[in-house]
């Protein structure tokens, strides 16, 4: 996995775009992105899975960026979403947003994810 931690938000290209604008660039800049918290269960599952799977996804953990950064993040997914609360981890493949564990989840289990996965680029089998 591939984490990207505190750092300054002038360095992470942060300081001159919009939250959303982030979001969207590091999506299309990675197979597989999660934007986690270091402190969340449900984060930590996704991360294993593909892991589990050899996936080696980008992981944004928001809890330990630079103060403001994170949170400036986290409204931009939950805008993306349309959610009030953070539904974290949210999770993007090949650009695309697939959504919170539910989605993940669901998309694992209904045969869809392996196939988003490949046609990504992250999965070679």
């Amino acid at each position: 996995m591939h984490f990207y931690q505190g750092g300054h938000a002038e360095s992470l290209g942060y300081a001159s775009e919009t939250p959303m604008d982030r979001i969207e660039r590091v999506a299309s800049e990675n197979a597989v992105v999660i934007f986690s918290k270091s402190s969340c269960c449900m984060c930590h599952a996704i991360k294993r899975l593909f892991c589990g799977m050899g996936v080696n996804p980008t992981v944004y953990e928001l809890d330990e960026l630079e103060p403001g950064v994170g949170k400036d993040l986290e409204k931009g997914l939950m805008m993306l979403l349309g959610a009030s609360s953070p539904p974290l981890p949210v999770v993007f493949i090949g650009g695309k947003l697939v959504g919170a564990m539910d989605r993940v989840m669901a998309s694992h289990i209904n045969g869809t994810l392996v196939p988003l996965l490949k046609q990504a680029g992250a999965l070679w089998l």
